[in-house]
């Protein structure tokens, strides 16, 4: 069927907490043969499809892949708040640099909130330093667009900067996966799943899991 759909429907099943044997009774198919599907050994009819979105409660287009929202719906810029959680502010829709700050902005919106419950402060540090770092050579190459630009602003010349840079955002990520696995204690409220998300993060969720299908789909090239 697709590459997306085995993933997929093995993630529904793992999020919902449901055995591969209980599942495989309620669809009416043997468990080996859900088995297959699940790891894309076999493809599914259009009936299996469908009873399996109905049994899941999730749109076709979820589990093919086509769209990274249960409901299967098509995120509009329109739709998506100007900055902030809070914000309601639409634009109409155009994919442009005014889209793509929204997804950004909407993903950095989510992870701070769960960064938030978790109330590690080394974790939130770790991960406010690869942000702004990021951030930090973003702006370090636009400024570059204009050679009349004055380099001064800068304390530290661009090929040291990017070296130290990449050097930070690796201590970083080591640093957040230390304080992760200092705090193993399971907390509740940093239990995530697509439907979590989409429940309490609505249009930010939407935005944050387009991203991540994005950023995915980009980095396939370099597999």
């Amino acid at each position: 069927m697709n590459n997306d759909f085995p993933r997929i429907l093995a993630l529904l099943r793992s999020e919902k907490h449901i055995s591969q044997k209980q599942a495989a009774e309620d669809l009416g198919i043997a468990q080996a043969l859900l088995s297959h599907y699940e790891k894309g050994k076999r493809e599914c009819g259009l009936d299996f499809l469908v009873r399996a979105a109905d049994y899941y409660k999730v749109s076709t287009d979820y589990l093919l892949g086509r769209s990274p929202v249960s409901t299967g719906q098509f995120l509009l810029e329109s739709e998506i708040p100007e900055a902030g959680l809070n914000s309601n502010k639409a634009e109409s829709f155009t994919f442009s640099s005014s889209l793509a700050k929204k997804l950004i902005i909407s993903g950095i919106d989510v992870i701070f909130s769960i960064l938030g419950k978790t109330k590690s402060k080394k974790l939130t540090q770790s991960i406010t330093t690869i942000l702004s770092l990021n951030i930090y050579k973003s702006f370090r190459l636009v400024y570059k667009l204009n050679p009349k630009n004055d380099k001064n602003l800068f304390i530290i010349n661009e090929e040291a900067a990017f070296r130290a840079a990449a050097a930070g955002e690796l201590l970083a990520e080591g640093a957040a996966l230390t304080a992760i696995a200092e705090d193993r204690s399971e907390n509740t409220e940093t239990a995530i799943t697509t439907a979590s998300l989409e429940s309490e993060y609505n249009k930010q969720a939407a935005a944050l899991l387009n991203l991540i299908r994005n950023s995915e789909n980009m980095l396939k090239r370099y597999e």
